[in-house]
């Protein structure tokens, strides 16, 4: 009897079923979520009714013994076509590594027709994978709406916020206002939390610009140690003003590898600004949660066919409870140590939401009290590529100057 049959007959059963296999079964037979197993070579070995209909398929002939690339075709959640590197589902399938719920569009069958989806990819034993996916439609249309509240709200606040920012600032200096010590304390804090909120509505502007699809990653090729030095290199002075040691390019992640910048050349086809906001918020969050006397590293690898990035601290470090949480929307630690450190809550999510919009993956590793390691995986080009697309950049550039008929 078939798994689907064996399903059907349990769930028409006069009493349930009682062994772990049977409840298994009935399970993956009657969720919505779509569930796929390959082996290590991507060859589907099980296929639920969920993912059938999902996938436009009507029959599990049609689907066991194949490649799930074959039958599971996604592109990029905004339509754009996923090469191999940008693509998380390939590179989870490829790697064996561990993916969660990354959103893209799914091709169903030979239609024209697009679903929105959420996958999660599971290793499992015998180097099989567990490929689940979801119709998130309906959780779009609802973030949707709360994105354009969040918008529409952002940018009407900002005008006053601003006005009272330049009040207080006005009122702060001497040549425009007398006040006396006790007064000027008060205004101090009162300044210092609208710029805090000025912040705030900034952040969110920033982020429901991306959800909402108002703005798109401009990909140009570059080399990204040099980028990413930069970058971090700006970082140096408030560095050295909180009492921390800054080194670019260790050999490694390790507090005690000693100064050594790399020689390598790592190719990137990447959006510069979205580079400059995710380096800027890592470096920013390693200065404010180390305590002085720590230190920070910043390091670019090539690592195949990806690039990886690390900003490393030494400073009070992410419980096992937070680490899982920290590139949720407003999710902030709540400790002791973190109450005094003012944010928003946006940073690490704007973070995700950058990396992930250029085909990359980012995570964190730490123990409280033990420092942390955030990691930036980007897809990876080769020399030939980097040049292939500069010399298309350049031509670009030439007929926006006119210097081509």
């Amino acid at each position: 009897m078939t798994l689907f049959k064996r399903a059907k007959a349990a769930q028409s059963a006069p009493s349930a079923p009682t062994n772990q296999a049977s409840l298994a079964e009935l399970a993956l037979f009657t969720i919505h979520d779509g569930v796929i197993i390959t082996d290590a070579a991507g060859t589907i070995r099980y296929i639920n009714p969920a993912a059938l209909s999902m996938l436009d398929l009507k029959s599990i002939n049609n689907a066991i013994g194949f490649d799930y690339a074959i039958l599971l075709k996604i592109e990029a959640k905004e339509g754009r076509e996923l090469p191999d590197a940008e693509n998380l589902l390939y590179q989870a399938m490829r790697t064996g590594q561990p993916l969660d719920g990354y959103q893209a569009s799914l091709i169903v069958g030979n239609s024209a027709k697009r679903l929105p989806i959420a996958i999660s990819v599971i290793p499992a034993a015998a180097n099989n994978r567990i490929i689940t996916f979801r119709n998130i439609t309906r959780e779009l249309a609802e973030e949707g709406e709360q994105t354009e509240f969040i918008s529409t709200a952002s940018h009407e606040m900002r005008t006053p916020v601003a006005s009272i920012e330049g009040y207080l600032s006005l009122a702060l200096n001497p040549q425009t206002a007398t006040i006396d010590e006790r007064a000027r304390g008060y205004l101090e804090s009162a300044h210092a939390a609208a710029k805090h909120l000025g912040h705030l509505f900034q952040d969110l502007l920033d982020v429901t610009k991306l959800d909402d699809g108002r703005i798109r990653p401009q990909f140009v090729p570059v080399e990204l140690v040099g980028l990413v030095k930069q970058i971090a290199d700006s970082f140096i002075v408030a560095a050295n003003q909180a009492g921390l040691k800054y080194q670019f390019g260790a050999r490694d992640n390790s507090p005690a590898a000693p100064a050594h910048h790399l020689d390598q050349v790592v190719y990137g086809f990447v959006d510069v600004n979205f580079m400059r906001e995710i380096i800027s918020n890592l470096v920013e969050n390693a200065i404010k949660y180390t305590p002085e006397g720590g230190a920070i590293y910043v390091n670019v690898r090539g690592d195949g066919d990806r690039a990886l990035i690390n900003v490393t601290d030494t400073g009070i470090g992410i419980s096992a409870d937070d680490i899982s949480h920290i590139f949720q929307k407003f999710y902030r630690a709540d400790n002791s140590d973190t109450r005094t450190v003012g944010g928003t809550g946006l940073g690490l999510y704007l973070v995700k939401q950058r990396v992930e919009a250029m085909g990359g993956r980012v995570w964190a590793e730490s123990g409280f009290g033990e420092g942390s390691t955030f990691f930036v995986s980007l897809p990876r080009i080769t020399s030939a590529e980097y040049e292939k697309r500069m010399i298309a950049v350049r031509n670009a550039n030439m007929v926006k100057q006119g210097g081509l008929q």
